[in-house]
């Protein structure tokens, strides 16, 4: 094995070359174990809190191991980020150069067919436009066909799922623009890479349904490094589980009307209309039926449920008599699709969790299996390769089974790095007294009554981070009648500006408060002055009206088991673990934590989730908090030792 002291060491390439590097023992340590795992092809759970620099802890033995090696992210813009950034500079600084390719998913490339298609409907109907012909003029000259490079032609533009294909709708190998195909180029460039970069959502659904291509690729991969793994359980549980989308219906009719008017055959306007109509009196009665009935025969729901699936495979029987590909495709789209619904309305209580979904744009239906555990160690097994994961949220108090659990990753040796950051002297955590119960309808406003103060006191620079849009929204109006008393800040509310847009206003202003829910909890890092609050309505406990959490408690039930200790518990320990990740991201973050359930002092449950937050002192004194925020916002040093008020637990 190479010498890894060396390489992470003082005297180091990563020291000499790379700025800002500074040697760590916890990185070192976690790169030890990366290259054994690499070594003997074995299963690795790795926990590296913030700050230990796990990036650059897994890059190193994967570019020193020789070895093909894909490595997973949690989006996009990280996989960006890995392969525009980190691999370069570590490729550079150890001298190991390597064959790297990024695949993304197939809708970010440009589709020749379909880009044909839609010139020609344009150009008949006299609707053309600019952003078309750009992209036309663009396909001209692209050499990887991914979208990204089109300037001001975001993945919300109404064109994009326009020129870009689906599994359901991509023709194949029947397509006529296969020999020029942007994905099949990329994926080509991915199975002569030494290292290839992808994210969550393309590994799962290629593990799932086994697309064409990527296979290849990850059976001669050697190792598969999947970074942000904590959102693995719950991403498979989605991709191993059946789906039936409205959208789904209106792009499979939308591509059948192209394809029927381009191949000059029957216009079948009758079977189109009808699963139309059908789609539409579906849409109408599950929003009409909050909670619906299921296994109930004989009911508005079921019918409607009923006509779609009929009318569906009516317009596959007419649509398979053709001979052209795309309508072939999309006689088997259709069929698929009711087989999809008939899934999901037909399937029995021990088959998995039925979920609905409502948009304003349309609804979707779901089939979710309770344990993704067999299929997702069955598919790791058969790859035979070195499976490494790692977070900076795992372990439960140190305790992996909770996630090894749920993937069946049974044999895999685990390892927790603790957080290099001192927390002792960085943060604070409040737990404020006399709050109501978290259930009650007074909370929200006690949250605002504790966070004014606070913000006051910090100058801005504070998330308040919620469990529900409900909450938010109530907070967002109690916020707006008191902003006066709390000083001239930008107040930041999800859902009124995209998610990337609200971060960078936040880090820009310096002094802004941002209300935020799910999305907002991970995945956000914000360094520096900008953050230095974050306060937190309530523990994150799964809506037990939530029909999935609903079923895997029932389930869990039903086996004997104990669903909150089991489930309830450790998701919420880890999702807490989150929210209050976002605080201290550098050795010079400072700030206060606070956390406003009293369930986390009054219930004995509550050790638990303090257990699996980072070593701060805790205090229930108000002017604790407010006297740290005013020293972290302003310019006097904090002092060491600062006396606080001892936390005892309740009884």
């Amino acid at each position: 094995m190479f010498d890894l002291e060396s390489i992470f060491g003082p005297q180091g390439p990563l020291r000499r070359t790379l700025a800002g590097f500074s040697p760590r023992r916890s990185q070192l340590a976690m790169a030890q174990r990366v290259a054994l795992a690499l070594e003997n092809r074995a299963p690795l759970v790795v926990e590296a809190g913030t700050g230990t620099g796990k990036t650059f802890a897994y890059l190193v033995p994967a570019l020193l191991s020789g070895r093909r090696v894909i490595i997973s992210t949690g989006t996009r813009a990280l996989q960006d980020q890995l392969f525009n950034k980190d691999l370069p500079l570590v490729a550079g600084a150890i001298g190991v150069p390597a064959r790297v390719a990024l695949l993304k998913g197939r809708s970010n490339y440009l589709c020749g067919y379909r880009l044909k298609q839609l010139g020609a409907q344009k150009t008949l109907l006299g609707t053309r436009d600019r952003m078309l012909a750009r992209i036309e003029r663009w396909a001209g000259i692209t050499k990887s066909g991914d979208l990204a490079e089109v300037p001001d032609l975001g993945d919300a533009h109404p064109l994009w799922p326009q020129v870009t294909s689906t599994r359901d709708n991509c023709l194949g190998a029947r397509c006529p623009e296969a020999g020029r195909c942007h994905v099949i180029g990329a994926r080509r460039k991915a199975i002569e890479a030494d290292l290839v970069i992808v994210n969550h959502h393309l590994l799962l659904a290629d593990l799932a349904l086994k697309e064409d291509g990527f296979g290849d690729l990850l059976g001669a991969a050697d190792a598969v490094i999947l970074d942000e793994a904590h959102q693995i359980p719950d991403l498979a549980t989605q991709f191993f589980g059946t789906r039936f989308g409205s959208r789904q219906v209106e792009n499979l009719l939308r591509d059948t009307r192209i394809e029927v008017a381009g191949g000059g055959a029957a216009a079948h306007s009758a079977e189109l209309g009808d699963v139309e109509k059908a789609l539409a009196q579906l849409a109408q009665e599950i929003r009409g039926t909050p909670r619906p009935r299921w296994h109930a025969a004989d009911t508005p729901l079921a019918d409607a449920a009923s006509d779609v699936e009929r009318a569906l495979r009516a317009l596959n029987a007419v649509l398979v008599e053709h001979r052209e590909p795309g309508i072939v495709q999309c006689a088997a789209r259709a069929g698929e699709l009711a087989a999809h619904l008939a899934a999901i309305t037909q399937a029995g209580d021990d088959d998995g969790a039925r979920s609905v979904e409502i948009t304003p744009r349309g609804f979707s239906l779901s089939l979710l299996p309770f344990d993704v555990a067999p299929r997702f160690a069955a598919l790791t097994a058969g790859a035979r390769a070195a499976w490494i994961f790692t977070s900076a949220t795992l372990s439960v108090g140190e305790d992996f089974s909770h996630f090894t659990a749920r993937l069946g990753l049974d044999e895999a040796e685990t390892l927790a790095i603790p957080s290099p950051f001192d927390f002792e002297s960085q943060s604070l955590l409040y737990l404020p007294a006399g709050l109501p119960d978290p259930a009650a309808p007074a909370h929200t406003g006690a949250v605002v009554d504790v966070a004014v103060p606070l913000i006051e006191a910090s100058a801005g620079g504070a998330f308040v981070l919620f469990t529900s849009h409900r909450a938010l929204q109530r907070a967002a109006d109690l916020f707006r009648s008191r902003w006066a008393e709390i000083g001239d800040y930008p107040l930041l509310v999800q859902g009124e500006s995209p998610r990337e847009q609200l971060l960078r206003r936040f880090r820009e202003s310096g002094n802004a408060v941002l209300l935020g829910t799910a999305s907002f909890w991970e995945g956000v890092d914000v360094r520096g002055d900008a953050l230095r609050l974050v306060i937190i309505e309530k523990l994150p406990f799964a809506s037990p009206d939530d029909a999935l959490t609903k079923a895997r408690i029932d389930h869990l039930k039903a086996k004997g088991g104990n669903p909150f200790r089991e489930y309830q518990l450790p998701e919420a320990a880890l999702a807490l673990k989150q929210g209050v990740g976002r605080l201290i991201r550098s050795e010079t973050d400072r700030g206060v934590v606070v956390i406003c359930d009293p369930r986390l002092v009054d219930k004995p449950y509550g050790r638990v989730l303090r257990a699996s937050l980072p070593p701060m002192p805790v205090t229930r004194v108000t002017a604790d908090a407010e006297k740290f925020l005013r020293r972290v916002a302003g310019t006097e040093a904090l002092p060491a030792g600062m006396v606080r008020e001892p936390f005892v637990d309740s009884p």
